[in-house]
C-alpha cells in the first residue's frame, strides 16, 4: 500500500514503523473474513482493512474524527487478522500506533475519559484486591452488570514449600491474584510436581498491557521497565531458566517488551532478553507432561477448551494445551465452529464496548455448550471471567484442572 506520511510523522519512530507495516498491506480483504467485529457489524470500517485505511489517512495528514476514533475503539486487538494475512501485516502494532495518534487529536467526552482513567488506575492499583474482596463479600446484592465483573470467591490453596534446582520466575499479575488466586498457586503446585520451583519477584506488577492499550503508552512502558528491573537481578545471574506466564494476555505483552522498548537505549537490550526468556505455561507441557503422567488421575467428563486470542493469534501457539491434556488422559474438545474467534473479553473491552462484547461472549458460549461439557477451560483470566459471567458451566484455567488431577507424591 503506497503511503506518503505527513511531515509531523515522517521522521518519528512511530511513523517509520507504521509506514513499513502499511506498505506490506495489499488490501486483499482476507482479514475481514476472520474479524469478529466485521462479522457482527458488516461495516468495512469495522474490519482490519477499513481500520488500516483510516490509520493511513491520519498518517497522511487527513483530520482524525470521532468516527475514526469509534471504529478504532471497536477493534478487539484479537489479532485474528494477523493469522489470516498472507502478507504478514503486523496489524496489532499498527492499531496501537493509530489509536494513540487519534487519542492525541480527538478529545473524548468527560465521562468516557473518567471511565478510562478509572480502568487504567483502578485495575493496576494496590487497592484493587481489597475492593474485589469487598465486592465478593456482597456479591449477591450487586446489580447484574456489576455482579458479572465480580467472580465468586475461591480459595487459593497451599503454595509449595519445596525448593528445586530448576527455577522459573512467574508474573503474578495485577487482577488475577484477586479474582482467581488459585490459578497462580495451582501453577506453582503443578510445576513443583515436575521439579520446578516458581519464584515471584514482589516488586513486579502489571505487565503494562492495560495502560498501553488504553493509549497511555508512557504509563504502560513505565510498568514494563519496572518489571524488567524486578526480574533482572535473577536473570542476569542465571538463577532462572524462564519467565513463565499463566495469563496469555500478559504473556503476549511481555513477549513484546523487546519490540516496545527497542528505542530505549537503557532498556532495549534487557527488554529483548526478557522477551526471549518468556514462555507461556502451555509451552512447558512437552517437558513436564512425562514426569506428571504417572500421578495424573484424570476426572471423568468432557472438557471444552477455549483458546484465547492472545495465545493462538498473539503468540501463535495453537494446539498445545488440548494435545498434551489429552495425552495426560483428559477428554478435551475444541468447538469446531469459530474456535478462532474472540470471546469478547479483550482486556477492558467488555467494559468499554459491552454490547459487542456480550454478543461475542454468547456466540462463543453457544459453540462451547454444543459440546455439552462438564467444564470449560481457557488460558487467560480475562476470557475465564468473561465466559463465566454468562455460563452455568464452570469456567476455569486448564492448570487448575491438571492440579486437581494430581495424586499426592509417594
Amino acid at each position: 500500500m503506497q503511503t506518503e506520511l505527513a511531515p509531523e510523522f515522517k521522521n518519528t519512530p512511530e511513523g517509520r514503523e507504521a509506514e513499513a507495516i502499511l506498505r506490506k498491506c495489499v488490501h486483499c480483504g482476507f482479514c475481514t473474513a476472520t474479524c469478529p467485529t466485521y462479522q457482527l457489524l458488516g461495516d468495512e470500517l469495522d474490519g482490519p482493512r477499513g481500520r488500516i485505511y483510516l490509520i493511513k489517512q491520519v498518517l497522511e495528514g487527513k483530520p482524525a474524527t470521532q468516527s475514526t476514533q469509534l471504529h478504532l475503539d471497536r477493534c478487539l486487538t484479537c489479532r485474528n487478522c494477523e493469522s489470516t494475512c498472507p502478507s504478514g501485516v503486523q496489524y496489532g502494532h499498527l492499531v496501537d500506533i493509530g489509536r494513540k495518534i487519534v487519542e492525541d487529536k480527538v478529545p473524548r467526552p468527560p465521562m468516557d475519559n473518567a471511565l478510562r482513567w478509572t480502568l487504567k488506575e483502578g485495575l493496576t492499583s494496590s487497592f484493587f484486591a481489597p475492593a474485589m474482596k469487598l465486592g465478593q463479600s456482597v456479591r449477591g446484592l450487586l446489580p447484574a452488570k456489576l455482579k458479572a465483573k465480580v467472580p465468586e470467591s475461591r480459595p487459593a490453596g497451599a503454595w509449595p514449600s519445596r525448593t528445586h534446582a530448576r527455577k522459573m520466575l512467574m508474573l503474578a499479575g495485577c487482577v488475577q491474584p484477586a479474582m482467581a488466586p488459585n490459578i497462580n498457586s495451582a501453577t506453582a503446585r503443578v510445576l513443583d510436581a515436575a521439579g520446578i520451583q516458581v519464584v515471584i519477584a514482589p516488586s513486579a506488577g502489571c505487565c503494562g498491557a492495560i495502560r498501553f492499550h488504553l493509549n497511555d503508552h508512557d504509563g504502560g512502558k513505565a510498568q514494563m521497565r519496572a518489571n524488567i528491573d524486578a526480574w533482572w537481578p535473577q536473570v542476569e545471574k542465571g538463577e532462572v531458566e524462564a519467565i513463565v506466564m499463566n495469563a496469555s494476555g500478559c504473556g503476549v505483552t511481555v513477549r513484546e517488551y523487546g519490540h516496545m522498548l527497542k528505542d530505549d537505549p537503557a532498556y532495549a537490550e534487557k527488554a529483548a532478553r526478557i522477551s526471549a526468556l518468556t514462555r507461556d505455561l502451555s509451552e512447558l507441557l512437552p517437558d513436564i507432561a512425562p514426569t506428571l503422567k504417572p500421578r495424573v488421575k484424570a476426572s471423568a467428563g468432557l472438557v471444552a477448551y477455549h483458546p484465547p486470542c492472545t495465545l493462538q493469534h498473539g503468540q501463535k501457539l495453537r494446539g498445545g494445551v488440548e494435545k498434551h491434556l489429552r495425552a495426560l488422559g483428559f477428554d478435551v474438545q475444541v468447538a469446531q465452529n469459530e474456535s478462532h474467534l474472540c470471546c469478547g473479553s479483550a482486556g477492558t473491552y467488555s467494559v468499554l464496548q459491552p454490547e459487542l462484547s456480550y454478543k461475542l461472549r454468547d456466540r462463543k458460549l453457544g459453540h462451547l455448550n454444543q459440546l455439552q461439557p462438564s467444564a470449560i477451560v481457557s488460558a487467560n483470566i480475562g476470557c475465564i471471567t468473561h465466559l463465566q459471567s454468562g455460563s452455568e458451566v464452570p469456567v476455569r484455567h486448564w492448570v487448575e484442572l491438571l492440579d486437581e488431577a494430581l495424586a499426592p507424591a509417594a
